[in-house]
């Protein structure tokens, strides 16, 4: 188990976790550069070379570092492991996240690495291999790498703006549901974007809105919530209750499914 005692050691966590995320995004972009076939898995999504070889360099790089905390892992879950999460904390991995959008020729794909204790994540890193920018959270604390900065900066939500509301929406995932609640809400401006980069791009200000009416599963949005919530935002399903994470404990492979939820920018009552 890996004892945590404060913000020094969640910040060398999101170390390891960015060397790791980028390591794996070099790997994408070689094997992107050379040409990359999609396969198809059995629930019918996407899975390409880039996938399985970014997992095994973060698995091959957390396991070096913290030998002891177990994992879930996108493609090792679509090959029949479940994984392993504990309350005492687990490394949720979305080597690729944004397949569909990676193999339409698309930059908006990432890398996800999650830490998660209590069914809460605690500490994310979300890398953008085609940007080169990489954002990490941990409680009240979030921060940005621009390409090749040697130093991070620290990033914020920001409040609505006057004129209305910019809300992101999946590019790939969309569905009626979410049309709906943008109906009712009414951004002044609505934008498809794929991937987790959604819940960073409202973490560092740029939009205030992401409405997730669709199926995402565990992984695909860990690491952003924690880079969002500790930007000052939130995330909160239509209960306004939190998303919860290791459900596959209680519940089996149905577990890691979200249920619908709204990741949130600054405050809207402001």
């Amino acid at each position: 188990m890996y004892s945590m005692s404060g913000q020094a050691d969640a910040l060398h966590m999101m170390e390891i976790f960015r060397t790791a995320a980028e390591t794996a995004g070099r790997a994408i972009l070689h094997i992107r550069a050379g040409g990359c076939i999609a396969e198809t898995k059995p629930d019918a999504s996407p899975v390409t070379a880039a996938d399985r070889e970014a997992e095994r360099l973060i698995l091959e790089s957390l396991a070096a570092s913290f030998p002891a905390i177990p994992y879930i892992a996108e493609e090792a879950c679509s090959e029949g492991l479940s994984g392993c999460a504990t309350h005492h904390g687990f490394f949720l991995i979305d080597p690729l996240d944004g397949t569909r959008e990676f193999v339409a020729g698309r930059d908006e794909f990432t890398v996800n690495i999650a830490f998660v204790v209590d069914g809460r994540p605690v500490v994310g890193m979300v890398h953008v291999p085609a940007t080169g920018e990489s954002f990490g959270g941990l409680p009240g604390t979030a921060l940005k790498w621009g390409p090749g900065a040697p130093s991070p900066e620290a990033i914020a939500t920001r409040q609505p703006p006057v004129g209305g509301m910019t809300a992101l929406v999946s590019r790939s995932h969309r569905t009626p549901q979410t049309d709906a609640y943008l109906a009712g809400c009414k951004p002044d401006e609505i934008v498809p974007m794929g991937s987790s980069l959604k819940f960073c791009r409202i973490a560092e200000g740029a939009a205030d809105l992401y409405p997730c009416l669709g199926t995402t599963m565990e992984w695909d949005t860990a690491a952003g919530e924690a880079v969002l919530t500790g930007a000052g935002g939130r995330v909160e399903t239509l209960e306004g209750t939190p998303l919860r994470y290791g459900k596959h404990a209680e519940k089996g492979r149905g577990g890691f499914a979200n249920p619908p939820f709204i990741a949130y920018g600054g405050d809207r009552s402001a």
